[in-house]
Parts: structure tokens; sequence; C-alpha cells
């Protein structure tokens, strides 16, 4: 029995006085999460993994479709995953046990090949409006690896393979590695063109020939493709899980921001020893096919590469340690914008009307009578005419110059040809 299960006893029944409660107000016991996965308090975040991925795969819906006791098992199993594989989540419990967690955030993670056609479409909708979506690897896929069912066909080391994997199904590959080529670290990339999701799987090898599942890398959008990786350099490398921050921002459009760091966290596995190792792609589109290139890298040869990655993610790591600090201030500061901004308002109403209660008050120095508005109407009226009468005076003035000019012209013409007539 793991250690966990006699150091948190009160976890378990975690309400507070619930002696004082009816039977049937009892809120429903919790098992605590160390022993549902049945890791200790001290465990990994690879050991809590690999334990909730064989849970998860024993208790699954689809292996367990007539079975209501496996299916609230592996509602159990997640829940508790969810809790532990969060470093935040998982101190927050620590510290507090269950009411430090937020349970009703808890995600879940969904095997489209056990949804049906209608729950899929409307999967598919809810991605397409945003609605972040956490998919898990199909439980058959994962059976059959562990029995060592499936077909692994060879990956050489810089020769890429351009192949097509079904929804929901996978393709293995076997990368072999010699004590050189596992010193100057291992690159595993692949790309699909159709911008679609996939999964870039890494297996380890059981001893009874078996594959179990120990990394798993979701594709993320970048230009025209949607690629995934996975980095043995032998330092840290980081992989960032945005979902967190997708439901933060859901919440509070700045969240996104501040909590953008959250899921950048180190891959459980640094470097590979020299021998034989286990990838695969994964389908996890919801309804078409998807064309992919795969290819596996030594990367000896990127030695200004490693350096500029390693100072990067060593960058990153001090930037989401400021990001907490920074937020304490951005909020304080944005309360007090706000604060200000609201009396800037209040002040202006103050100020307008003042000034009108004091136009209000010298108007009301007269004795004369008050001054009667002249309609909309009669001012048109008054314009037109005013209009009129300058148009009646300018055709009086034109017709006046034409009849001096007329008998000038008249005039002239007696004077030079008698008395011949003038034309007009």
């Amino acid at each position: 029995m793991p250690a966990a299960q006699k150091s948190k006893p009160e976890r378990v029944n975690s309400g507070k006085k619930q002696e004082q409660q009816p039977p049937q107000q009892q809120p429903q016991l919790r098992r605590d999460p160390y022993e549902v996965l049945g890791v200790s308090l001290n465990s990994t975040d690879q050991e809590i993994k690999s334990a909730y991925r064989k849970l998860a795969l024993k208790y699954h819906p689809d292996k367990n479709a007539n079975d209501p006791k496996a299916a609230d098992m592996f509602q159990e199993v997640t829940f508790s995953y969810n809790i532990l594989s969060d470093p935040e989540k998982r101190r927050q419990y620590d510290t507090a046990g269950f009411e430090a967690v937020e349970s009703e955030n808890q995600e879940l993670e969904l095997d489209l090949s056990s949804l049906g056609t209608v729950n899929t479409m409307f999967a598919a909708l809810f991605s397409k409006l945003g609605v972040p979506i956490k998919t898990t690897v199909s439980a058959t896929v994962l059976e059959e690896a562990l029995n060592g069912r499936v077909p692994v066909s060879p990956l050489p080391l810089g020769q890429p393979l351009f192949r097509k994997v079904e929804k929901q199904s996978a393709h293995f590959y076997s990368v072999s590695i010699t004590e050189e080529e596992a010193q100057g670290g291992l690159v595993c990339r692949v790309q699909s063109s159709d911008k679609s999701k996939f999964k870039l799987l890494y297996f380890e090898q059981e001893e009874n020939g078996g594959l179990s599942l120990a990394l798993q890398e979701d594709s993320t959008k970048s230009r025209k493709v949607t690629s995934a990786g996975m980095y043995f350099l032998g330092f840290p490398v980081y992989r960032l899980d945005r979902s967190a921050s997708s439901v933060a921002a859901a919440k509070d459009p700045d969240a996104a921001f501040f909590k953008k760091l959250d899921g950048f966290q180190p891959c459980e596995v640094i470097e590979l020893k020299a021998g034989t190792h286990v990838f695969a792609v994964y389908g996890d589109n919801f309804f078409k096919s998807m064309s992919y290139t795969i290819e596996a890298l030594c990367a000896s040869p990127f030695t200004k590469e490693k350096g500029e990655l390693r100072e990067v993610e060593a960058h990153l790591l001090t930037k989401r340690a400021e990001l907490s600090k920074f937020e304490s201030e951005y909020r304080e500061v944005l309360t007090q914008f706000t604060e200000m901004t609201n009396r800037y308002a209040k002040e202006m109403q103050t100020i307008d009307d003042l000034l009108k209660q004091r136009n209000e008050i010298h108007a009301s120095y007269t004795v004369a009578p008050p001054m009667k508005r002249s309609s909309s109407k009669t001012k048109r009226s008054s314009a037109k005419e005013s209009k009129e009468e300058g148009y009646g005076a300018s055709i009086s003035w034109i017709q006046m110059h034409q009849a001096v000019l007329f008998h000038a012209v008249a005039d002239t013409a007696t004077y030079l040809f008698g008395n011949s007539p003038v034309k007009h």
C-alpha cells in the first residue's frame, strides 16, 4: 500500500462537520488522489503519468461498456490525475486538500473513438468555435501496443517518410541509435500540410515485448502546417500545454497573457540510451485521415541550435517567474486606473451640472418678458423670402443694364449710318 494512503487519511473525508449534517446532505466522499493512482507523495511527474495511463486503460469505457463501476473508476482516476499532473493544483492539494482545488474546472480528456458520430460532431463543432477540447489516444490503440500487436516500421536517421494515417489510428516507427548518436542527442519531428490535429507519441518497451505510452506531444498550428516534436538533447527541454491559458482566457482576457506560460513544463525524458526506440503518429482529427512527414535526426550537427534552444528556454523560465510578480503589479495599477476613470466621469458630470446651474442663475437676473423663439418654419420662410428678394433685385439690375446698353448701340448706329434701322 502506498505511503500516501497513511499520510493523508484526513483527506478521504474532507467535508467539514459532516457529523452535524443529516445523512442525506453528506457530500460525496473523495479518495486521496495519491491513493487512487497508487503513487506516493514524492512520486515524479513521469511516475504519476505512467500510473494514470495504466489505470485509465484498465477502466476505459471503451473496454467496459456495461460496467458502471468501471465508468466511476475511470472518472475518479481522471479527476485524480488532473490534480496531480498540474504542479499548481498539486501544491494546493498538498497544502489544504480538496477545498483548495477547483474541482469544477477539471478537464476531461475525450477518446474520440468511443464518442459515436453524433457526439463527435458536437465535439468538432465546439472545437471550431474555439472551445478547448483535450483528446486522448484511443484505448484500443494503447491496448494493442501494450500487448505487442502493432506493426512497427523502421525509421532510418535523416530519411523523412511521407504517409497518411486514418483518424484515431496510429503508425508505429522504430529508431535505432548508437552510443555516439545517443550522446549527440535525438530529435523526432512530424509535420502535416493538411493542418490536421495529431499526436506524436513515444513508447517504452515492456519486458513482455509490449509497448507502454511514456510521452505525448500534441500538434500545434504554425503558419501553413501543424507540427510536433520531441527533443532528447541531454538537458531539460520544455513543452507548452496551451489548454491552461485557453481556459483562463475564456474567463478573463488578461489572464490569457499571465497564464500563457503556466503550461510550460519540462519533458519527463531528457535523453535516450543507445538502442531501439519506438515512436508513433496518432491521427487526432475528428472525421478524416491525416497526411504527414516524420523524420528522426541525430542532433550532433546542430550544435548552434542546441545552444540557442537552451538559452531561449532559460529565458522563458525567467519570464514565467517574473509574470507572477508583474501580474500583481498590473492588477493593482489596473484597479487604480479603473477608479481614476470612474472619478473622471463623475467629476466631468458634476462640472457640467454646475455650469448649467450657473447659466440658469445668470438668466434669472431680468424683469423683461421671456423671448419667444421663432419656429423653424418661420425661419425657413424668412430665409426663402430674403433669397427671393435678392434674386429679384439681381434680375432688375441686369435688365436695367441691358436697356442702357441697347440704347447706346442704337445711338452709335444712327451716328454712323444715319436713319438706317438697327435690327435687334
